[in-house]
């Protein structure tokens, strides 16, 4: 198959199983998810006194790796459920079989690739929060890490922002306040 008929098909699948709609909310909700964790084991490490890097790469990679898993492996089986239900349920309806059908195929593509999407979202925003700490002073890294997950959670608000046609500074804002309310909660839980 050339690759003018397989983008033709992919456009086909994605409008048949609603699929860019499901992607933009699947990658934004798991892009949070995977920054503001990554606040939370920053933050962490930085309340324990953890002086070298490799401790905070090693934490924060093996949760990248948790959530990277757990995304892709829940939402495939969760995905496959329900689109399968919503196969059978049409197949009811219309007394027709839908196997191999156009139907069935978009269904089985998107839950494959929003188990990825659901996946790879929060694996790589987390990852690009912990660059500091591969390349800078743990001391230094610390502060940059926090200002490269707050710059992700702004542009995560301006993207819903776009979406939502509200206005993008509003939308980054909302997404600031709530990378403060991590840090917050983190900064009482250190206190006790």
């Amino acid at each position: 198959m050339d690759i003018k008929k397989t983008i033709q098909l992919i456009k086909e699948y994605s409008k048949i199983a609603k699929l860019w709609e499901i992607g933009r909310r699947v990658f934004a909700k798991n892009s949070f998810d995977g920054i503001l964790t990554i606040i939370g084991i920053i933050l962490g490490n930085y309340y324990a006194h953890i002086t070298e890097s490799r401790v905070v790469i090693v934490t924060g990679v093996g949760a990248c790796i948790a959530m990277g898993v757990s995304g892709i492996w829940g939402t495939y089986f969760t995905e496959k459920a329900e689109r399968r239900k919503k196969v059978l349920e049409l197949e009811k309806v219309t007394l027709r079989k839908m196997k191999n059908s156009k139907i069935e195929k978009a269904e089985n593509f998107a839950s494959i690739l929003l188990a990825f999407i659901d996946g790879l979202s929060p694996f790589f925003a987390a990852l690009i929060v912990l660059i500091p700490f591969f390349i800078m002073n743990i001391n230094i890294a610390y502060y940059a890490s926090l200002g490269v997950a707050f710059l992700l959670l702004a542009l995560l608000g301006a993207f819903l922002g776009m979406i939502s046609k509200e206005h993008v500074l509003k939308g980054s804002f909302k997404m600031i306040v709530a990378g403060v309310v991590c840090m917050l909660l983190s900064l009482v839980l250190q206190t006790l």
